[in-house]
C-alpha cells in the first residue's frame, strides 16, 4: 500500500510530505512535480499569494540518480513568504504581540479547531485549515501519476461551473472521444486568455467576468469540477469490505480537499430520480472488444471495483470562507459581536482545486494499483498488471 503523510503550516517555513509503499525504479521527474505545482497556482480569482510563491518540490530522501529506491520518499516544498512570517511562526520563540486571530470566520475550521484545541488565538488553527496544504499533496499526486503512466493510466480535470456559469452541454460528451481530445481540451483551458480550466472559452469568459463582480463585492465563488481517468483496467477496489470499495476512498478524498462539501460519481445525483432501465449500463459482448458499454452512467464503478470504463468524478466547492466584506461573528476572547477576521485569500479557487483533486484521484488510483499488482519494483508491478491483463483477453 501507498500511504502518505504532510505537515507545515500556511505561513511556516515549508510543507513536507513522506509517501511510503512507492517501488523501486520508479522514474522521478522533478519537471512534472513543478509543472502540476505551478498548475495549482493558475487560476483568475487567485489571491496575491499566488505572485509572491513560485512553488517548487525539492525531494529530500527516497530518490537517487532520478529513481526510487524502495524507501520512503520525502518531497518539501518551501513557503516563499516565511520571511514576512518568520517572527510570528517561529517555533521556538513566542510571538504575542502581532497578527493574532479571535475573529473566526464563518464557514472556516477556526471556531470549531479553536474549541477543540483550547486554542484563543485562532490562528494556531488556520494555519494548518488553510488550503496552502494542497500545495504539497498536489505533488504526492504527481509521483502517483507518474507511477500510473506505467501502465498507461491517464487523469484530466477540468472546471464544469463557476457560480451561474456552466460550460455548454455539448462540450461534456465530447471530452470521452479519447486522449488527444482531453489534451486540446486541457491545452485550452491552461491558456493565459482563459485561466479557468474550463474547456469551454465562451463560459471561460463570462466567469471571468463574474469573478471581477465578486471580487468587487468582497465576496467569493464556487463551483464545480470533474475528474476523469481513462485506460483504467478492470477490478480495482474491491466489493469484499466496506473500507476497500474503491468509490468510496474516491470520494473520502475529493472531500478532504478544503471547501469541498459534495462528490459525485458518474451520473450520481441525476440517476437517483431516474428508472433502474435509464440507470444502469447495459453489458454487450464482442471478440474483438471483449465485454463493454455503451453507456457510463455509473461514473467507472460498480460494486466499489471498476469496471473498465472511464473513471467519472465530479466535486462540488463551496464558496470561500475568507471575504473582504465579512461576516458577522463573535470575539472568541472578548465574547462580544465582531466582524470575521480577513486574511489574505482568494475570490475563487474552483480552477486550482480541479488540479488538487486529480492529484488526490491520482493517490488513490495508485494505491489501489500497488493493491492489485503489488512488486518491491516497478518492473515487478508492471509484469504483474500484464499478466493480468492477458487473463482478463482469455475471460
Amino acid at each position: 500500500m501507498i500511504r502518505y503523510f504532510t505537515g507545515g503550516e500556511s505561513h511556516g517555513k515549508g510543507l513536507i510530505a513522506i509517501i511510503e509503499g512507492l517501488p523501486a525504479d520508479l522514474f522521478i521527474d522533478p519537471s512534472i512535480i513543478n509543472s502540476c505545482l505551478s498548475k495549482r497556482q493558475t487560476g483568475y480569482g487567485r489571491g496575491n499569494r499566488m505572485s509572491i510563491e513560485k512553488d517548487h518540490v525539492d525531494i529530500l530522501s527516497g530518490v537517487r540518480g532520478g529513481y526510487t529506491i524502495g524507501s520512503p520518499v520525502t518531497l518539501y516544498v518551501e513557503n516563499k513568504d516565511w520571511q514576512n512570517w518568520e517572527d510570528v511562526m517561529d517555533p521556538i520563540h513566542k510571538n504575542t504581540s502581532r497578527r493574532v486571530v479571535t475573529m473566526p470566520r464563518p464557514g472556516h475550521a477556526d471556531l470549531s479547531g479553536g474549541i477543540k484545541y483550547d486554542h484563543h488565538d485562532l490562528r494556531n488553527v488556520l494555519e494548518r485549515s488553510s488550503a496552502r496544504e494542497t500545495a504539497v499533496r498536489t505533488a504526492v499526486g504527481a509521483v502517483a501519476k507518474l507511477l500510473l503512466s506505467n501502465i498507461s493510466i491517464e487523469l484530466y480535470s477540468y472546471v464544469v461551473s463557476l457560480g451561474t456559469v456552466r460550460i455548454k452541454p455539448d462540450v461534456l460528451p465530447m471530452i470521452t472521444l479519447g486522449n488527444s481530445y482531453l489534451r486540446k481540451l486541457s491545452r485550452i483551458a491552461a491558456s493565459d486568455a482563459y485561466q479557468m480550466n474550463m474547456p469551454d472559452t465562451a463560459a471561460s469568459k463570462r466567469a471571468m467576468k463574474i469573478i471581477e463582480d465578486t471580487k468587487k463585492r468582497g465576496n467569493t465563488l464556487g463551483g464545480v469540477f470533474e475528474v476523469r481517468a481513462v485506460n483504467v483496467p478492470v477490478g480495482l477496489g474491491s466489493y469484499s469490505q466496506w473500507d476497500r470499495k474503491l468509490d468510496g476512498r474516491l470520494a473520502g478524498a475529493l472531500m478532504s480537499i478544503q471547501a469541498i462539501k459534495g462528490v459525485e460519481i458518474g451520473d450520481g445525483v441525476a440517476n437517483a430520480g431516474r428508472y433502474g432501465s435509464e440507470v444502469h449500463d447495459e453489458i454487450f459482448y464482442s471478440a474483438k472488444k471483449g465485454f463493454y458499454r455503451k453507456t457510463n452512467r455509473a461514473g467507472g464503478i460498480e460494486g466499489g471495483v471498476t469496471n473498465g470504463e472511464e473513471i467519472i468524478l465530479r466535486a462540488y466547492m463551496k464558496p470561500i470562507s475568507t471575504l473582504y466584506s465579512p461576516l458577522h461573528s463573535v470575539d472568541v476572547v472578548r465574547k462580544s459581536p465582531a466582524r470575521a477576521a480577513v486574511e489574505r485569500s482568494d475570490v475563487c479557487a474552483v480552477a486550482a482545486a480541479s488540479v488538487v483533486g486529480e492529484a488526490v484521484t491520482a493517490i488513490e488510483l495508485a494505491n489501489a494499483v500497488m493493491e492489485k499488482f503489488g512488486g518491491d519494483t516497478i518492473n515487478d508491478l508492471k509484469n504483474n498488471y500484464n499478466y493480468y491483463i492477458s487473463r482478463i483477453k482469455k475471460y
